[in-house]
């Protein structure tokens, strides 16, 4: 056997991995399950770099270790192919997306299988397959044939609503619906009136009620990409995506009521193994609040139609109600063109122009800019009969609570800052001595002034006691509000996926939707001239000639957003090629939730929101047994780039003169601009200039580089985050040929704990390099020809009885290896295996028994040398994935003998080994008469020795 050749073992393997389904897994009860899923990932053309790879490798441990462990494990990976990056290059270059996203796809698996990851590639998945689609589609029916009863607080079939209204009317409903969402009188009728209603009057009704609906929203709206975007698509007002304006616009849309579920989803947070930190993301996103919805008259107000004649707002601070000095509307309040008088028309238009462009995110966070316009028109404060002025503000969104806030400056500091802009007055409600304390946490002490009815009262008594006189009058009632919004569900986008709705002319609306018919599922994609939206403004679908359903029917023309197919894709994993159901019940059954999960904190509040979402919904509908989809969450950290930098002098480079490269330690205060190069062609900080001039040449030409004395050009680095941009993304492919999937993987784990962010060095890598071949030589001798001479290394494993030492070094790790993985603490692991081998090499262990449960150990974190290893060692047929993970034994960790420490008068002289029981008396005497210690005591006698058992020998002269 030669010395060890990490492009020919890893070939290997791999190729037998695949050509016997190593890692196929099946439906089982013989075996405990264990579930370790990645977040899916979007398969982008840029393809991996290396700090893509960090959670799926730790995820591939745990795996592995639990198939040593007797586990049935699933572990498989699919792909989230939908998306705007395809859609944008077929935009640009008429490209079918499906063609680009199926390249980006085999470049990715051709990486994925590289590093050696033990995948169920049977099982994979993705979004953009119609036989994947079909079942997101069928459960957006089944959302639309389902209303969410508050009273068995779950979702339930359409059915059983339509049976309480046949049956008693409105009257013993307690439903999630539009007029909570709006914020209007509830519907009444009696089944009398239910049931001599026409169908269609019927049907229309109950699209109040369905858990997806259509609805006036206001959304991100990019012009450029022709599409809505989410608020994790915009920065800055921006599209991330090709950095369009993004205005704010109110469009109609398909929404899922999430809002539903907010209370589930906040106590679900309870009950599952997530990070403190993306729990308290979720809570805030959710933004649970208890007070009351308040209604301010408009009496006097133009407003047009049959808008309502009153502006409501929701308040968690009821009692200062009568602090109120203004009201403050959101720009794209529906209340506002009636409530603008001809005199404000061209500001507030203006205003609201202006707030279009910026994004709710940018909204939400400018604190210390206060801006507004007052529409020429008063509410009434429904307390005392004040009048209040109406403003507009863009710190007030349309889509939260309703939209509009009741002012009160005495006690909000964006109150008070926008009260001092625009001279409003500012009025005191509570008792000086105590506002601070009730403001701060609402501890219900002191009394309130200039507050009418409550005047005098305490916070305890103030607050049930204005609730309950507004709500005699009709003027209000308490209410608990949710921060979160329902979701939008629509995009404007061609590459995603159809919505199964067809519609009717009817209704009040002119159009009735309705579902297709289930077996007429998927509805796939039509063919389009181009990607663009029509020269009307419809979506791309709206391209497709002659696509009607049946013939004759408009179809919905947007498509699903990209959180759709990823909000149940775990389940399909459990039984992908099912033709007649998303998962079948012993599936699911067998398999329940994902035990482990790993992926990015980026997605807090959207994909783990929605996911949780529609589990709960899937599990109301009894589809799914639990009720959270992800047992344990891991976020892992990022691995930033290690950017490199060359100086070029200033006024160099510029107007066709050459430009002067300056090395990082001869600067010496000449004035330069830092410029990113490529990290791919530094080594050791040293650049290759050649590789620079090739690389760069618009640069480069005719450049003249102030080297150091000894001709190298030294770059400057800095750590910064891996893209492109910055000329730091460092490929896998690159690390694997030249150093071996193995050491990426145990590099990327030794880096530092998983959920840091740590940066990427890869002058590091050498020493795992190093530590991997110093394993190999446990194993293999070389020759006195060396390691460079092909086949000159020879097999020194021998069949020996290992040493007491030898175990205790083996066992130390095992027990080491176990703990760490069973806690995700796998950076600990590596240097606690590059402790074992050092000391089993220093020992000269080459036995056997010692060494092949340490390539049981290390298998999970380089399956491709430890695979070699253990067929070397004579376990074929079969693979190390098929035996079992090495045994603790605690009693080779006993000691049964320690190395005291001896001190004369305070200073270690001389260590001495004593049996673990040797007496006191008897540890003393030997210490007296050792030979080194007689020689410290000069011929004195000590006046006391003191010994601390397997501690330390003190002796005092």
């Amino acid at each position: 056997m030669a010395d060890y050749n990490h492009r020919e073992t890893e070939q290997k393997w791999q190729r037998f991995w695949d050509e016997n389904q190593t890692y196929r897994t099946q439906t089982s009860t013989g075996k405990p399950k264990y579930y370790v899923l990645d977040m899916f990932p979007y398969p982008s053309g840029a393809g991996l770099h290396v700090g893509h790879p960090l959670g799926y490798i730790a995820s591939d441990i745990v795996s592995r270790y639990k198939r040593l462990k007797g586990y049935n494990v699933l572990h498989p990976m699919g792909f989230d192919s939908f998306g705007l990056p395809a859609e944008q290059y077929a935009i640009q270059t008429g490209q079918h997306p499906a063609l680009t996203t199926e390249q980006n796809l085999t470049r990715y698996i051709e990486q994925l299988k590289n590093i050696g990851f033990s995948y169920d590639w049977s099982r994979e998945v993705r979004t953009s397959d119609p036989a994947y689609y079909k079942w997101t589609q069928w459960i957006f029916m089944e959302l639309f044939r389902s209303w969410y009863n508050k009273d068995t607080d779950r979702a339930e079939p359409i059915e059983t609503l339509l049976e309480k209204f046949a049956t008693n009317g409105t009257t013993d409903v307690n439903a999630v619906c539009d007029d909570d969402r709006e914020g209007g009188a509830p519907l009444t009728f009696t089944a009398a009136e239910w049931n001599a209603m026409s169908a269609e009057e019927s049907y229309e009704i109950t699209l109040r009620y369905r858990l997806t609906y259509l609805a006036d929203a206001v959304v991100n709206w990019c012009p450029a990409l022709g599409t809505v975007l989410a608020n994790d698509e915009v920065k800055d007002g921006v599209s991330e995506r090709g950095g369009y304006p993004v205005e704010q616009k109110l469009m109609r849309q398909w929404m899922m009521r999430i809002t539903a579920y907010a209370d589930r989803l906040l106590t679900g947070l309870d009950t599952i193994d997530w990070t403190e930190s993306i729990k308290e993301q979720q809570r805030n996103w959710i933004g649970k609040s208890v007070g009351a919805s308040v209604k301010f008259p408009l009496p006097d107000a133009p407003v047009a139609g049959e808008q309502p004649k009153t502006i409501e707002v929701f308040t968690t601070r009821v009692d200062t109600i009568y602090g109120v000095t203004f009201m403050v509307l959101a720009p794209e309040h529906e209340l506002v063109p009636g409530l603008t008088t001809p005199e404000q028309r061209d500001a507030v238009d203006a205003y609201v122009n202006a707030a279009k462009l910026r994004s709710e995110r940018d909204r939400m966070a400018e604190t210390k800019v206060v801006s507004g316009v007052f529409t020429g028109s008063y509410c009434l404060n429904p307390l005392n009969g004040e009048k209040v002025p109406v403003f507009l503000a863009d710190y007030v969104l349309a889509g939260y609570g309703t939209g509009a806030v009741m002012a009160v400056p005495s006690g909000d500091q964006r109150d008070y800052l926008f009260a001092k802009h625009f001279n409003l007055p500012i009025v005191p409600v509570l008792d000086a001595q105590k506002e601070i304390d009730i403001q701060a946490d609402n501890t219900k002490e002191g009394r309130y002034i200039n507050s009418g009815i409550i005047n005098g009262m305490t916070y305890a008594e103030a607050v049930p006691t204005l609730i309950a006189w507004l709500e005699a009058r009709g003027l209000g009632r308490g209410k608990v509000n949710f921060r979160m919004r329902d979701a939008v569900f629509s995009r404007q986008r061609y590459w995603g996926e159809p919505v199964p709705v067809y519609f009717k002319e009817g209704g009040s609306t002119g159009r009735l939707p309705y579902l297709i018919d289930e077996q007429d599922l998927p509805v796939e994609l039509p063919a389009v001239d181009k990607y663009l939206p029509t020269e009307t403004g419809e979506p791309p679908l709206g391209r497709a000639e002659g696509w009607k359903y049946k013939g004759q029917y408009e179809y919905e023309l947007s498509t699903m957003p990209g959180w759709a197919g990823s909000s149940w894709y775990w389940y399909r994993y459990m039984d992908p090629q099912n033709e007649t159901e998303f998962a079948s019940r012993e599936a699911i059954s067998y398999w329940q939730n994902v035990d482990l999960y790993i992926g990015g904190t980026e997605h807090a509040t959207g994909h783990l929101l929605y996911s949780r979402f529609w589990n709960k919904f899937l599990k109301d509908r009894g589809y799914v047994p639990q009720e959270e989809p992800f047992k344990k969450l891991i976020n892992q950290g990022m691995i930033q780039g290690r950017s490199n930098f060359v100086y070029r002098l200033k006024g160099t480079g510029q107007e066709g003169q050459p430009a002067v490269f300056v090395s990082l330690n001869q600067i010496q205060g000449r004035e330069v601009t830092p410029l990113h190069v490529d990290v791919n062609i530094v080594e050791n900080d040293v650049l290759d200039i050649d590789a620079f001039r090739n690389a760069r040449p618009d640069l480069t030409e005719n450049a003249e580089f102030i080297c150091e004395p000894d001709g190298r050009y030294v770059v400057g680095a800095e750590v910064e985050k891996m893209s492109k941009s910055k000329f730091n993304v460092v490929n896998p492919d690159t690390i694997v040929e030249r150093y071996g999937a193995d050491v990426l993987r145990l590099y990327e784990m030794f880096l530092g704990p998983l959920e840091q962010a740590k940066p990427w060095n890869t002058n590091g890598i050498d020493g795992v390099y190093r530590f991997i071949r110093k394993f190999w030589r446990l194993f293999y001798k070389d020759n006195a020809a060396g390691a460079s001479d092909a086949g000159s290394s020879q097999w020194i494993v021998t069949d020996e009885q290992p040493t007491p030492a030898e175990l205790k070094i083996l066992h130390r790790t095992i027990k080491k290896t176990q703990d760490d993985i069973d806690a995700y603490s796998f950076n600990t692991s590596v240097s606690s295996f590059m402790i074992c081998v050092n000391e089993l090499a220093s020992l000269d262990c080459h036995k056997r028994s010692v060494l092949q449960d340490l390539v049981l150990l290390l298998s999970p974190f380089a399956p491709h040398i430890t695979e070699e290893l253990w067929a070397a060692l004579g376990n074929e047929p079969g693979t190390v994935s098929q035996a079992s993970f090495p045994v603790f034994n605690p009693a080779y960790l006993v000691e049964d003998a320690f190395e005291y420490p001896i001190q004369i008068n305070g200073k270690v002289r001389t260590t001495i080994s004593f049996a673990i029981d040797r007496a006191p008396t008897d540890i003393e005497r030997e210490v007296l008469a050792d030979e080194i210690v007689q020689k410290w005591l000069e011929g004195k006698t000590p006046k006391k020795v003191v010994v601390v058992p397997k501690r330390i020998v003190n002796v005092v002269i």
